[in-house]
């Protein structure tokens, strides 16, 4: 049975789709069974990945129960996915009035696929709304990836006082915060020095842990994202790098 893992912030511009996309490669390439889940109506993940997003069933005609998600799921190079596009924005106001709503993910792309992967990849919106509310209420873990920003570590805060609010509705067993990922770190900057330190000590507010890799500013995320390939397919690149350490160390979290 895979274990998921949703990918959330209810910030923006935080890496949350490169984070998605490079952890499912990264355990694809190291041999497991993956699926990403787009379930951010940007759809920027799937169009990132060079998946097919327009005559095909997306994440919404599965979560409206028109399509099972196995005639959805693409199979790419860098893992499988449940792609998502523009249309994807209107699934809240379709389950707005329809009971269940929270578990309407859960139910519908995980739960039938749920054993065919090691790892299911969940990536969500930069809103605290129905998607990240479905996308926690299917997750085992959650990672928070943040920028050493002020308004990003706030939007940690907001995160945990949300998903502690809906965790005692959750069919699933405990949530396990997995880390907090520092992205586009410029090490040469006080201001960025200061405010890992602020993150540091916010993760132990909240009961988590910063990982020990940070991963650090790099064009080579939009570059590789206009070729439409994994940035371990782009170029070996300080990103590339800092991603397989990360990769590496939530590995040897999940076997502790």
């Amino acid at each position: 049975m895979a274990k998921v893992i949703t990918i959330a912030n209810q910030k923006g511009g935080v890496a949350k789709t490169t984070t998605a996309q490079a952890l499912g490669a990264g355990l694809k390439d190291r041999g497991y069974k993956v699926l990403v889940v787009d379930a951010d109506p940007q759809g920027n993940l799937s169009s990132s990945i060079n998946a097919e997003v327009y005559n095909c069933a997306t994440i919404y005609d599965t979560m409206t129960k028109k399509t099972p998600v196995k005639d959805v799921i693409q199979k790419l190079e860098a893992f499988d996915i449940v792609p998502a596009n523009i249309i994807f924005a209107g699934i809240e106001h379709k389950l707005m009035v329809e009971p269940g709503r929270e578990f309407r993910l859960d139910e519908t792309v995980i739960i039938p696929v749920v054993d065919n992967y090691d790892y299911v990849i969940i990536d969500t919106p930069p809103t605290l709304g129905i998607l990240t509310m479905n996308a926690i209420m299917a997750a085992d873990e959650i990672i928070i990836p943040t920028t050493a920003s002020i308004f990003a570590a706030a939007g940690i805060e907001q995160l945990k006082m949300f998903a502690d609010s809906i965790i005692p509705y959750r069919k699933r067993g405990e949530l396990k915060y997995n880390g907090i990922l520092i992205t586009k770190y410029n090490p040469r900057t006080t201001v960025s020095k200061e405010l890992k330190k602020f993150t540091e000590e916010l993760s132990k507010v909240i009961g988590t842990k910063i990982y020990d890799t940070y991963i650090r500013f790099s064009v080579a995320v939009e570059e590789a994202q206009v070729q439409k390939v994994d940035i371990f397919s782009y170029a070996k690149n300080n990103i590339a790098e800092d991603y397989t350490f990360f990769v590496d160390e939530f590995l040897k979290g999940a076997s502790d």
